[in-house]
């Protein structure tokens, strides 16, 4: 098996130290970043997000890839990377929840973009200024209470004030938000889990 089809597999069966082992190999062998997560890990979480939606992977199955990704990822230098785009990501103000955030999180650095995680609690504020210090092409938000949603519509408005809404997407998701709601407030999209999430990002990237 080829070395960067054997990192594919490390990735997707959750192998950290094997991913680790095998992205090491890739560098030393001459590889670059770029090639390493275009060729490797960007198509071994598209797997992961395509078994997911097949109802052939769950959560727990999405967090150890997840980790091992991480770990394949923590050996190659955030410079090095050419990345497709910039997110700002968060989980709402008065929203403590992280766990979709962060499987978001972890697979749209998978997939090539730069991710800026800014936690949980997030301010609309925050979510601003952190979109124009990084130049974000897309703000992306979760919340998991009904009573947090709220804050999405605040934070469009921040953007829109703070004259960065025309060049900044905005991606939403969690538990109780829906389409509806999406078209409601006037972002830009809408994901339902984690795999979409990316996809939908990517289609905003290009739109």
């Amino acid at each position: 098996m080829a070395l960067i089809d054997e990192l594919r597999e490390a990735i997707i069966t959750g192998n950290r130290d094997r991913t680790k082992q095998l992205v090491q190999k890739a560098l030393d062998e001459g590889m670059t970043a770029r090639q390493i997560v275009v060729e490797g890990v960007a198509p071994a979480m598209e797997i992961v997000g395509e078994k997911f939606r097949a109802n052939e992977f769950f959560v727990p199955e999405l967090l150890i890839a997840q980790r091992a990704m991480k770990e394949g990822l923590s050996l190659l230098s955030a410079e090095a990377v050419d990345h497709i785009g910039t997110v700002v990501i968060g989980t709402v103000k008065g929203d403590l929840h992280d766990i979709g955030k962060n499987l978001v999180a972890a697979m749209l650095e998978g997939a090539g973009f730069k991710v800026v995680d800014l936690g949980v609690d997030v301010s609309p504020e925050k979510f601003t200024a952190a979109a124009k210090d990084n130049s974000a092409n897309i703000v992306a938000m979760s919340a998991l209470l009904t009573t947090t949603m709220g804050s999405m519509r605040d934070t469009i408005q921040a953007l829109r004030a703070a004259g960065i809404r025309d060049n900044t997407r905005v991606l939403i998701g969690g538990a109780p938000v829906t389409q509806a709601y999406a078209d409601e407030i006037k972002a830009d999209g809408y994901a339902p889990d984690a795999a979409s999430a990316v996809e939908k990002a990517k289609a905003l990237l290009a739109a």
